[in-house]
């Protein structure tokens, strides 16, 4: 049996080959009934486009990439998948890799996906190498930064104000009563997202005239083990504070066990907070406050935005600010006296 044709799928819904053409290439040019007939019969007879092909008469490769810092964590995989969700009603492909945090891995990440044909570009983050600039730049791709937003930016961003959401974590926990406060991060180097969201505490905090104590710090991978050390070790040194702030809920999470270990009550003795409002977090007891972060709305703008840069081959610049919210539950409480 040969394999289908464009001119098969032609006949099939009786329709010319420039119709099935439009309906796979620029679906947005064709009427609704007409692009579903054309549809049914792709899937009727299991045509597919010779890729090839189709980029050689479009100079397109209709595929987009991402490269996120890791895919173990659910709130880049909501984005993602609202990316995909978006571009594939144009008949975009995602190619979707990971960084693990190291903006070297990251370049070689996305220069392989330029090799392999490119029409546009998600990141994570503001902080990429030079190199990688460079290499979108000379290569023409459009591209945004996700999860990231300054008005200020020297390239496209739709995301959130980090700084900002720090500071409106530490206002919580100041309104509480807090004033000593630890910290237990993701590894703050080259990690723009992480290091906004800590210097809006600390300035918060500095401004009610209560400075964070640096020593009350601690660094580590986005690990609920690694985490749940990391409050161990602040607690053996046993300088005082009322509350921990956690990069991420994973993080939180790592804090809560420690706790539930060493036989602490949260909130009543150590109050915690989160980030990211992962969908674990409402059914735990207590339930964790957290920043309720607009993942969907990145991945679903994200493509929005690609595809009418491609579509009018350029690569307009864009600063989108999403809004934040705090999520109060039962992990934080009024600061011991």
């Amino acid at each position: 049996m040969s394999k289908p044709t464009l001119q098969d799928v032609a006949d099939y819904a009786a329709v010319s080959t420039a119709t099935v053409s439009r309906c796979l290439n620029s679906p947005q040019q064709v009427k609704e009934k007409l692009r579903d007939k054309v549809n049914a019969a792709v899937t009727a007879l299991g045509y597919t486009p010779h890729g090839a092909a189709r980029a050689l008469a479009s100079r397109r490769s209709y595929t987009i990439g991402a490269v996120v810092p890791t895919i173990a964590n659910g709130l880049f995989a909501h984005t993602i998948d609202y990316l995909q969700q978006g571009i594939a009603k144009q008949n975009f492909t995602l190619l979707l890799a990971s960084s693990n945090y190291s903006l070297e891995e990251e370049y070689r990440e996305v220069k392989s996906l330029v090799t392999r044909g490119l029409d546009g570009l998600v990141l994570i983050g503001n902080t990429h190498s030079p190199e990688l600039y460079q290499l979108l730049d000379r290569q023409q791709i459009p591209f945004v930064n996700l999860w990231t937003w300054n008005q200020h930016a020297a390239h496209s961003c739709i995301g959130f104000n980090n700084n900002l959401a720090g500071r409106t974590i530490a206002r919580h926990l100041f309104e509480l009563g807090h004033r000593q406060v630890a910290i237990i991060s993701g590894i703050l180097d080259k990690n723009d997202r992480a290091t906004e969201r800590i210097q809006g505490a600390r300035d918060y905090f500095s401004e009610q005239g209560y400075p964070l104590d640096h020593e009350l710090l601690r660094e580590c991978r986005y690990s609920a083990v690694e985490s749940a050390l990391a409050l161990t070790e602040l607690l053996a040194a046993e300088q005082p504070f009322s509350a921990v702030i956690c990069g991420n809920d994973i993080l939180a999470l790592g804090a809560l066990a420690a706790t539930r270990e060493l036989n602490i009550a949260v909130p009543a003795q150590l109050s915690i907070t989160g980030f990211d409002n992962l969908e674990i977090t409402a059914s735990l007891s207590p339930g964790l406050t957290t920043i309720n972060v607009p993942a969907r709305r990145m991945g679903k703008i994200a493509a929005q935005y690609l595809l009418e840069c491609i579509a009018g081959n350029s690569r307009e610049l864009t600063r989108i600010e999403l809004p934040v919210d705090l999520i109060v539950r039962q992990t934080t409480g009024p600061a011991k006296a």
